[in-house]
């Protein structure tokens, strides 16, 4: 286990106006003078002047060339230092614990994975996770110290306060296992824990700058099918921080019901295209796809044949993710009318294998559904972070926290 240690984090950072200079340097991919910072954050010149001085002492961001505009002294342009810090990203998932290593623009500059170890001896959960962070974090040659924090992204429902995850319904022996404190005490990082469906909505929009949506949702398909949220550039996290389960919501589950005429067939969209059972359908109707499934592992496997068999062509293979997409699309089609929201995203660890067919389906199910409400234009489209994304999205939880200007995020706390 990692001797513990402390490394660059947060309070390092420190102050909302650092953090308002830092993120509007971010947002800019070609850079800002001094005078634009203080016209965009309405801070003083003064105030701009001293925050850079200590962004660049901090090696944060850096002066990088300078512009004439019109007439008067060329400005100086700031860019952001992308390799200066960094944050660690993990996704426990019910087959592998997936770990990323993002810089300070959020791109990922290593990542690896371990098999999900069980949680009988909660304490042996914790080595993996923390020896497998030290060997991403060593393999990269990034110092300890430039590392801002670990995300951890775990299947609900969790414990936010506590942190601890309490019993995830596809992970049987994981109960009441404190990973939060235990990992930070293991590693010596700031560590977050969030649940899998939110890390993943909020990556998504920490992503996308200022390119993102205001409002949308993120429809994650994973082992479970769940829903992340945006409303009002904010991530909904409910009362809990368990939001997003989406599985039990009723839809017309058509032939994937396995009746022989896919009528009257309503049921709850989680069961129906889970991806065991759409392993099990596409074998019962006659893709071989190396036998029988048992185990998470098995799935996996038959889920890549899969995929291969859609990206071949194969008409029942995508006669099969057809039919899946369009079953989550009907079943988005309640939120987006309940939230009158303009934007879907599909991702997930499953997802990308069956996307080609699936995406035009489910955006077929959404934008022409006749209980469709809204009379705006509805663009449904698919992440582009891939099978990764909870990871992506859990590394994405410790930048926001250092870089987005909000008061509440100034600091990452065990």
């Amino acid at each position: 286990m990692a001797e513990h240690r402390r490394g660059a984090n947060l309070p390092s950072i420190g102050g909302f106006n650092r953090t308002v200079v830092l993120d509007a340097v971010r947002r800019s991919p070609d850079g800002l003078s001094r005078v634009e910072l203080a016209s965009r954050t309405g801070l003083s010149a003064q105030t701009v002047s001293n925050v850079t001085r200590f962004l660049i002492e901090a090696g944060m961001i850096a002066e990088s060339g300078t512009v004439v505009s019109g007439r008067g002294k060329p400005r100086t342009i700031l860019r952001l230092e992308a390799g200066s810090r960094y944050a660690v990203g993990v996704h426990v998932d019910p087959a592998v614990v997936t770990y990323v290593l993002l810089d300070l623009a959020g791109t990922v500059v290593a990542s690896s994975t371990t098999s999900t170890p069980t949680a009988d001896d909660p304490s042996e959960v914790v080595r993996t996770i923390a020896t497998a962070v030290d060997d991403l974090v060593a393999g990269a040659r990034v110092d300890v110290d430039a590392v801002l924090g670990v995300g951890i992204a775990s299947p609900g429902p969790i414990d936010v306060d506590a942190g601890v995850v309490l019993d995830p319904p596809f992970l049987p022996r994981w109960r009441d296992v404190p990973l939060r404190d235990a990992l930070a005490e293991a590693t010596g990082y700031p560590v977050l824990l969030e649940k899998d469906v939110t890390a993943a909505v909020i990556g998504e929009m920490f992503l996308a700058g200022e390119s993102s949506a205001r409002n949308f949702a993120f429809v994650y398909f994973g082992t479970g099918f769940g829903v992340g949220l945006v409303v009002d550039h904010e991530p909904v996290r409910g009362v809990g921080s368990n939001a997003g389960d989406a599985g039990h919501i009723m839809v017309d589950q058509g032939s994937l019901a396995g009746t022989p005429d896919g009528e009257g067939t309503r049921g709850e969209v989680g069961a129906a295209v889970a991806p065991d059972r759409l392993v099990h359908v596409a074998q019962a109707r006659g893709l071989a796809l190396g036998g029988a499934p048992a185990g998470v592992a098995a799935v996996d496997r038959a889920w890549d044949a899969l995929g291969a068999a859609i990206d071949a062509g194969d008409p029942v293979a995508r006669g099969l993710a057809t039919e899946a997409g369009t079953v989550m699309g009907n079943a988005v089609v309640l939120i987006v009318n309940l939230l009158d929201i303009d934007r879907v995203v599909f991702g997930g660890p499953f997802w990308s294998r069956i996307a080609s067919a699936a995406l035009p389906a489910a955006r077929d199910a959404i934008v022409g559904s006749p209980l469709l409400v809204p009379k705006h234009p509805v663009v449904v489209t698919e992440s582009d972070r891939g099978a990764d994304v909870a990871a992506v999205g859990a590394a994405c939880l410790v930048l926001d926290a250092a870089l987005s200007p909000r008061a509440s995020t100034l600091l990452i706390r065990r």
